[in-house]
């Protein structure tokens, strides 16, 4: 597959993306010459291509629910019995719908936004060919107040996979003590990656492999974010989305809300999602668009002829033309439709969407899965719709 007449994220020159297999075989100037017989070839024009994006934090059975929760918190624990208590109803007709379908649609939000990579928080699930990489080789703790034996579990492991905890969650003096509660109990200087860290200052920053900085999530629940200005020169701080309990499912918005608390730069956010994340969990062959990187690429429109981040900020779902994951198109805007038919690429293993009134199609069969999801909630709202 050859993606041609594309600019990358950053840059003003463009190039095409020569993809072979599961991997990018070369990424030439736009002029070089390209040999005309490989399968298949698209066209482009003023568009912007970069990594799929890394999550490095949801829990993707959660995503059908509705933010839950009406005034601010001092800390995770005041939220969690609060929603309990007030949405209980809501709660148990979600819950209702059986696992696999929440899992399925948690993989589908990731994707629609142009994550190809998530990291899923929470018991392990089992996923059958999942439509992006969903990694969960690595120990979850949920917290240090609702983690049963988690001393025990963080001390008792002789494995060498990350550990990974909310802490910090919240503003108030107790969650700045559990920090320290944690780190005190870290006998064995066991690698955590902290998640939200709201509470968290530069010395505990030291403690922790990395910080997954989740803005959209904490400004629903406290109106407070971690100040990673600051904890980002005493760990690295990569991104997540949390789920739809606490933040909306468009990730778009979410670096919006990042970029509008200024405490990084737009080079800072956009690393944030691709290579940092990609060196904190392993992942060597991801986070960069260059040769011998694995194929997961996307490509949306340009919302300026000179590429600038700000302007690429700007982009929405229903900007992406194309993702493609581990060498395979997952997604593909109507514009591209005969272009690929042109290459006998068969759309038979591919739904019709509409996402903000731009039709896309989808690997796998989206629509029948909104169809069984609303058999059991018929009153669930999707950010898409279905056209079947």
């Amino acid at each position: 597959m050859i993606l041609n007449n594309v600019k990358l994220y950053g840059g003003n020159r463009p190039v095409n993306i020569i993809v072979d297999g599961d991997r990018i075989a070369d990424v030439p100037g736009n002029n070089d010459n390209i040999s005309s017989d490989d399968p298949l070839q698209l066209h482009f024009n003023n568009v912007v291509a970069f990594p799929g994006f890394i999550n490095s934090h949801d829990h993707i059975d959660f995503n059908l629910f509705p933010q839950m929760g009406d005034r601010l918190f001092d800390n995770y624990n005041d939220w969690g019995k609060y929603t309990l208590k007030k949405y209980r109803e809501d709660i148990d007709r979600v819950l209702k719908i059986p696992l696999q379908l929440r899992v399925l649609w948690g993989i589908y939000k990731n994707l629609l936004c142009g994550i190809t990579t998530v990291i899923n928080h929470g018991q392990r699930i089992d996923i059958d060919e999942p439509v992006i990489n969903v990694f969960q080789n690595c120990h979850c703790l949920h917290s240090v107040e609702f983690e049963k034996n988690w001393k025990y579990k963080l001390n008792g492991s002789s494995s060498e996979k990350l550990f990974v905890i909310h802490i910090g969650e919240g503003k108030d003096a107790y969650s700045k003590k559990e920090i320290d509660k944690l780190i005190r109990w870290n006998l064995f200087r066991k690698n955590i990656i902290g998640v939200h860290g709201i509470a968290m200052t530069e010395k505990q920053a030291e403690s922790f492999k990395a910080l997954v900085w989740c803005p959209a999530s904490n400004y629903f629940m406290f109106n407070e974010t971690a100040r990673v200005d600051i904890l980002k020169e005493n760990t690295s701080v990569i991104f997540g989305t949390d789920s739809t309990l606490t933040a909306g499912w468009n990730l778009w918005d979410h670096l919006r809300q990042a970029k509008e608390a200024s405490l990084v730069n737009d080079e800072e956010l956009f690393s944030m999602l691709t290579l940092k994340p990609a060196t904190v969990w392993g992942f060597g062959n991801l986070g960069a668009i260059e040769k011998n990187k694995a194929a997961d690429i996307v490509i949306a429109k340009s919302k300026s002829a000179n590429n600038s981040s700000e302007h690429f900020f700007k982009t929405n779902p229903e900007d992406i033309l194309l993702i493609v994951h581990n060498g395979s198109i997952k997604l593909f805007d109507s514009v591209l439709l005969e272009q690929l038919q042109k290459d006998e690429i068969s759309k038979m293993s591919f739904s019709k969407i509409i996402v903000n009134g731009s039709e896309k199609y989808v690997y796998g069969d989206l629509p029948a899965l909104i169809k069984e999801v609303k058999k059991y909630y018929p009153e669930v709202i999707f950010p898409i719709v279905s056209t079947e």
